[in-house]
């Protein structure tokens, strides 16, 4: 019941967000996808840093979720997608991402880091996201909701247990981080 008390207590929830934020802006840092360059050169194919690392990441916290709901230490909650909403997300995402040269993650990373650029940039995702929260209201009930997926989650779709999705999604993000690196990327 520890958990529970822990997601109840709001303040505390603020303060393990403050912590793990700063040690996942520290994370980004130390592996190298805060720099420009590495962002940039990703954006173009010729560095590889960044997808090495967000792939490392999923693979990780895949495990480690799945692996904690199979011990009851979790539940998974997950918003109902759709064709739509990824389509205008991925849009503005990859726009913003092209421009700036940060995702959000990396883009505080290197304001940490002491990055000009990256501090605009972060008043440009306030600014967005502002913006997007005030025309949510409109958006929700026409473009966000077109399409919507059969399923909320891949094992749903396929209609298989959730541990078989893990392995296969495990065993094909490690083939295609040992092809990169036998292929020198």
């Amino acid at each position: 019941m520890a958990f529970e008390q822990l997601r109840s207590d709001k303040r505390t929830q603020v303060v393990l967000g403050l912590l793990f934020g700063i040690v996942f802006g520290f994370l980004l840092q130390k592996g190298g996808v805060t720099a420009y360059g590495v962002i940039i050169g990703q954006l173009l194919l010729t560095d590889h840093t960044v997808i090495k690392v967000m792939l490392s990441a999923v693979l990780v916290g895949m495990i480690g979720v799945y692996t904690m709901k199979a011990f009851g230490l979790v539940r998974l909650h997950y918003q109902e997608g759709s064709v739509g909403a990824t389509v205008i997300g991925g849009l503005i995402f990859g726009a913003g991402f092209a421009i700036l040269g940060y995702c959000p993650g990396t883009a505080a990373g290197a304001v940490g880091a002491g990055a000009l650029d990256a501090l605009v940039g972060m008043v440009g995702i306030a600014l967005g996201a502002g913006a997007f929260a005030h025309l949510y209201p409109r958006l929700e009930r026409g473009i966000l909701r077109s399409g919507a997926f059969p399923a909320g989650t891949i094992p749903e779709l396929l209609g298989v247990r959730p541990g078989i999705v893990v392995v296969v999604v495990a065993l094909l993000i490690t083939g295609f981080l040992y092809l990169l690196e036998v292929l020198g990327f």
